[in-house]
């Protein structure tokens, strides 16, 4: 890339490791990278680390790839290394334990670091959290935890989502678990025969259910939430090339600065499902069946389905993760804020289902009386020496133990110490929808409308601008759009700024 490229990493998770994928794969001129983590344990995240073997990866091998165009590259992984997997009884799809999945990540990360240093990049892992940052030199000068300064000619900020939101006030109280992860560690004070609520129902709610169930746990389990929606169950993998709904074409459209309607959009999809022999309704049906009867004849309905005929669901699936960030740059603001606040839920329960083997759980521990569907919460309260209540629309329930599984909050990925400061400095500009604002095709900084080349947000940090920053496919995408930027800009400065010794 070029003499004297910095480039400062901040945060070490799954979506720094798709970042350094990209950047060793790339073809550049050798820079130097340092990347700052401030939690002990490198490049797992929160989901990821050593845990129970129950907890799995929610999603197959070909959506689990951190190598960009190669969605075979953790299957091949998982082959060579002949790691544990669990085949799905009901599709025969493999399901990875998280925790191997966080082995992939460190050795994905391990093997970018070492690709670059072969390359003649230099490499620093700093152990430290980044507290502020400012302009100087032609870059930035970033400051940690224990007032050591490095400047970075670029810094893309990796920092996650958060801790999970915290919505009833509970976090000190007694016998309150504030974050389900790692299940092995935090689970361990849970007495077997105690009553337990889980706060929640997403996919981390359904880990921490069926976690508990693997542990041995004979107490009854409250799965709780304010709606009573559960993930969409994953039907058998069917191949089928999108032709309409593509990433390629929305993004073509993003780029020209055309707009497009809900309606306008719903369209194109119905073109795309007409090009497969399917239709809408279909669609319609699986979004009314989220909520239709009760939460076990629900996940049996989903059950009897995994083997459907039926395209319909599978090419929606796929179509709105893989070209949403470009979808919503489409859609008019009033749009976008309608949605967030009305169908958030919908999309995640569609987009991000949990595997059947998981649903059967679910419905298994249901009939034996052990688990219980709460919904229509309005509250939990820890009075001092008693256990927790529970108020529903149902009735009220008690617990020795809640467990937090409820998302972080969409604005928490902003609500960080080092984001706040550079909100404060006029570096970063908040997003009204969460997160910072950035520039949808290279994840840059936007503040006053004018995208800054030296900062780029990839994770949920984006959340606000690009809405789809979930799932590995995600960050693969936005981490490429980074390290061609950084390519872009750097081919396009006429000379390199001299750089500072830090």
């Amino acid at each position: 890339m070029g003499e004297g490229l910095r480039i400062g990493v901040v945060g070490s998770g799954a979506s720094a490791v798709c970042l350094l994928d990209a950047l060793a794969q790339a073809d550049c001129e050798p820079g130097s990278i340092t990347l700052f983590e401030s939690a002990e344990s490198w490049w797992r995240g929160r989901p990821f680390q050593d845990d129970d073997a129950v907890l799995r990866v929610n999603a197959p091998p070909q959506d689990m790839s951190v190598r960009d165009g190669d969605t075979g590259h953790f299957a091949r992984w998982l082959a060579v290394r002949g790691a544990a997997w669990h085949e799905d009884p009901f599709t025969g799809t493999p399901y990875c334990p998280r925790s191997v999945f966080g082995e992939y990540l460190e050795e994905s990360a391990r093997t970018a670091l070492r690709r670059l240093a072969e390359r003649g990049w230099s490499v620093r892992l700093l152990g430290e959290r980044v507290n502020s940052a400012v302009a100087c030199h032609g870059g930035v000068r970033l400051q940690t935890s224990n007032g050591q300064q490095v400047w970075a000619s670029h810094v893309v900020l990796c920092v996650g989502g958060g801790r999970p939101a915290d919505p009833y006030g509970l976090t000190g109280r007694p016998g309150f678990v504030a974050d389900p992860y790692p299940i092995a560690h935090r689970f361990e004070s849970v007495a077997p025969d105690t009553d337990v609520a889980v706060l929640g129902s997403g996919l981390t709610g359904v880990d921490a259910v069926l976690a508990l169930a693997a542990r041995g746990h004979r107490g009854r389990i409250h799965l709780v939430s304010r709606t009573g929606a559960l993930p969409a169950v994953r039907q058998r993998p069917v191949e089928h090339p999108l032709r309409l709904f593509t990433r390629e074409r929305l993004n073509a459209a993003a780029r020209r600065n055309e707009t497009m309607t809900v309606g306008q959009l719903t369209e194109v999809m119905r073109a795309e499902l007409a090009s497969a022999g399917e239709a809408l309704e279909a669609v319609a049906d699986a979004v009314r069946s989220l909520t239709a009867g009760t939460p076990v004849s629900r996940l049996r309905r989903a059950l009897a389905g995994v083997d459907s005929p039926s395209l319909a669901l599978r090419i929606v699936q796929r179509a709105v993760p893989e070209a949403g960030p470009d979808v919503w740059t489409l859609l008019p603001e009033h749009e976008k804020s309608a949605l967030t606040h009305s169908w958030l839920r919908t999309v995640m329960s569609l987009c991000c289902p949990m595997p059947p083997t998981s649903a059967a759980g679910l419905v298994e521990l249901a009939e034996s009386g052990q688990l219980r569907f709460v919904h229509g919460v309005r509250g939990v309260a820890k009075p001092s020496g008693e256990p927790f209540r529970i108020s529903a629309s149902g009735g009220r329930y008690r617990a020795t133990t809640v467990i937090n599984a409820v998302p972080p909050h969409r604005a928490a990925a902003a609500d960080q110490p080092l984001i706040k400061s550079l909100a404060r400095r006029g570096i970063a500009e908040l997003h009204p929808r969460g997160g910072v604002r950035v520039d949808p095709f290279t994840s840059r900084f936007v503040v006053g409308g004018t995208a800054d080349p030296r900062w780029y947000a990839l994770g949920d940090l984006a959340g606000g601008s690009l809405f789809f920053t979930f799932g590995v496919p995600s960050l693969v995408d936005r981490a490429r759009d980074i390290s061609n930027a950084l390519l872009e800009h750097l081919r396009s400065q006429s000379s390199m700024t001299r750089v500072p010794t830090a």
